[in-house]
């Protein structure tokens, strides 16, 4: 194995191990803004215990949701923006599974967004996933293979 190989995988390794590591500990929904305040709005019922959260009807994520676990009943709607750049797009988000199907999320504005929205339309589970490079590409820059992956789990129940 080349030198330059074995650097790059180690690289690559702890840049992973650093990325699951700031996706922090909490999937329950609740998360804050920088001053405390909640990052976005909440619906449906008090919530539960982490292992169980709380179904909803409306739910709008970013890119801080990565890694969280979503309840949205049948009939419900997620609409989600992750921000990028024109040098570090993220690619359109796709849904895994069939409880939900794309929808009208709108115009991208700036180059590099993934704008979109799914409705809820059965039970089941559904993933969805976008990526971006971690460097930017362009001329004259170091070339970088890494990637950010961004996946929300979406389960989907009966209304």
């Amino acid at each position: 194995m080349r030198r330059s190989t074995l650097h790059a995988g180690i690289v690559t390794a702890a840049a992973a191990t650093l990325l699951l590591a700031g996706c922090g500990a909490r999937h329950d929904g609740a998360g804050s803004g920088k001053d405390g305040a909640p990052s976005r709005p909440t619906a449906g019922p008090a919530s539960p215990p982490a292992s169980a959260p709380a179904c909803t009807d409306r739910a709008e994520l970013t890119a801080a949701d990565s890694g969280r676990t979503l309840c949205l009943t049948v009939g419900g709607q997620v609409r989600l923006t992750l921000e990028g750049t024109e040098d570090r797009p993220w690619t359109p988000v796709t849904a895994g599974g069939t409880a939900l199907r794309a929808a009208n999320a709108g115009i991208v504005l700036l180059p590099g967004d993934a704008v979109a929205a799914f409705d809820a339309v059965t039970p089941g589970t559904a993933r969805l996933t976008s990526v971006r490079p971690l460097c930017a590409a362009g001329h004259g820059r170091t070339a970088c293979q890494g990637i950010r992956q961004w996946t929300v789990t979406v389960r989907v129940t009966g209304p």
